[in-house]
């Protein structure tokens, strides 16, 4: 059986994400997938980079946090995006999937093929602790 923690505890676990990476973290859209792992070098194409709001996630409910606020940024590239980074500084904290509205990744966004200069607008960002 899988640990299992209260409602408290959950929320408090999801809360340090934004406590951790402070305000207005680096979020990055890149080509190709991800890394093995966060604390491994860049991959792919940088497409865009967003900086986040100040305020950049909601307050945890339910052992979850989503996006707040506009997180929308003009492409610096063309490609199609795979995978993307956000960052604290030049660190990695997290990293995942990019799909387009509806498609189930970890981050989802308006298109995933982008365009140099057109605007990357983020609709779907949620994050889950565990058991929730």
């Amino acid at each position: 059986m899988p640990l299992q923690f209260s409602t408290t505890l959950r929320n408090n676990r999801i809360g340090q994400v934004e406590t951790t990476m402070g305000t207005s973290p680096v979020l990055e859209i890149r080509t190709g997938p991800p890394p093995a792992s966060p604390s491994d070098a860049d991959t792919g194409t940088l497409l865009v980079s967003i900086t986040l709001p100040s305020d950049w996630l909601s307050d945890p409910n339910n052992g979850q946090v989503t996006k707040l606020g506009t997180w929308q940024a003009t492409a610096v590239a063309s490609g199609t995006a795979g995978h993307f980074r956000i960052k604290a500084g030049t660190t990695t904290h997290i990293q995942g999937t990019v799909t387009v509205t509806g498609g189930g990744g970890d981050l989802e966004l308006d298109n995933t093929s982008i365009n140099s200069g057109q605007t990357v607008t983020i609709t779907s960002f949620t994050l889950t602790e565990g058991n929730a």
